[in-house]
């Protein structure tokens, strides 16, 4: 008896500790992250970038939500690269990876104010859940959702403009190199292509030619693209151009067989995706199963199934399953990921 009342204390005290601190952590880091915001925005040289920014023109006569939407990430960029708490958390490799998973699904967002916003968010719903006098397990289940399913969201977004991006490449190679044999310089070309062509590349390219326009190097700014982009078939293009520039050559006729070799992958990525179609499904398959079973013995047999809900054995065994259902479907995954 005593131990039991050991235990619930012990409890107790934890509940207590985290209703506190979580709070807390969060509140401090977006009060910070509001503060450097406001006060990087009062900096001459960030004042004097924004109104070069604001200008309108500049030689892009392309679509000007793009080009709004463009320059508001560069700016976004700048301030996020000058935030002491951006420069204190560059060094975790999680800031950087996330970073680029924002920039690749085009979301003008800094990766330290999603991560402040995600940890405040995921505080919220915990201390909703301890109010609302819930066990500890949905509480840490509630709050670890709401701070990975964005990010889950923000995966499948980039997932599918990469996929864009990707099949957009050949046209994009193709028409360079006519706007090139056609007499334009190479910033002309990539102005040619931010104009002509839709999102995903149209946003990049338009990108890359207002880098350049605002004193980046062309080929820094490509390189920059190649970054966030993360494809081998743009750096191949990177590696390209800067070659083209330093030593000279026919750039137009490297585009023409860069696009002929990345049109011969899509259609072998294609075949790829064919063939494994079924093991893909298959893991899919796996994964909802036994949810789809559980609901329905919910339904049929309630109080057989509820043993997993009310009993704290069985709350143990419903996490441990799903976890093993996760790490089933990611292995499935990864054996029918066939790189091309």
């Amino acid at each position: 008896m005593s131990e039991n009342l050991i235990i619930a204390a012990d409890s107790g005290m934890m509940d207590q500790v985290w209703l506190y601190v979580l709070p807390l952590v969060g509140s401090i880091m977006l009060t910070y992250a509001i503060f450097s915001l406001v006060r990087d925005l009062r900096k001459p040289d960030n004042r004097r970038v924004q109104d070069r920014l604001r200008e309108k023109g500049g030689g892009f006569d392309g679509d000007a939500a793009t080009e709004k939407a463009v320059k508001a990430s560069i700016l976004r960029q700048r301030k996020e690269a000058q935030s002491i708490i951006a420069q204190a958390l560059s060094k975790l490799s999680v800031i950087g990876g996330l970073q680029r998973m924002l920039d690749q699904a085009n979301l003008n967002f800094g990766a330290t104010t999603v991560l402040i916003n995600l940890t405040g968010l995921a505080s919220i719903g915990y201390i909703a859940c301890y109010f609302l006098k819930m066990d500890m397990w949905i509480s840490i289940t509630a709050a670890a959702g709401l701070f990975f399913l964005p990010l889950l969201v923000v995966f499948f977004i980039r997932k599918i403009r990469l996929n864009k991006f990707l099949n957009q490449l050949p046209d994009v190679f193709e028409l360079m190199s006519q706007a090139l044999r056609a007499g334009h310089s190479l910033p002309n070309a990539i102005l040619v292509i931010s104009q002509q062509l839709s999102d995903p590349v149209r946003s990049e390219f338009a990108r890359v030619f207002h880098e350049q326009n605002l004193g980046i190097k062309i080929e820094e700014s490509l390189k920059n693209m190649a970054k966030r982009i993360g494809m081998m078939d743009v750096n191949f293009f990177v590696t390209a151009v800067c070659i083209q520039r330093q030593t000279g050559g026919d750039l137009a006729e490297v585009l023409d067989n860069i696009s002929g070799v990345i049109r011969e992958r899509i259609k072998l990525f294609g075949m790829v995706k064919a063939l494994t179609a079924e093991g893909r499904l298959s893991g899919w398959v796996l994964l909802a199963l036994p949810i789809v079973v559980f609901i329905l013995e919910l339904v049929v047999n309630p109080n057989y199934a509820n043993k997993l809900l009310e009993t704290e054995i069985g709350n143990y065994m419903l996490i441990t399953g799903a976890v093993m259902q996760l790490l089933g479907l990611a292995m499935i995954q990864k054996i029918v990921n066939i790189k091309v």
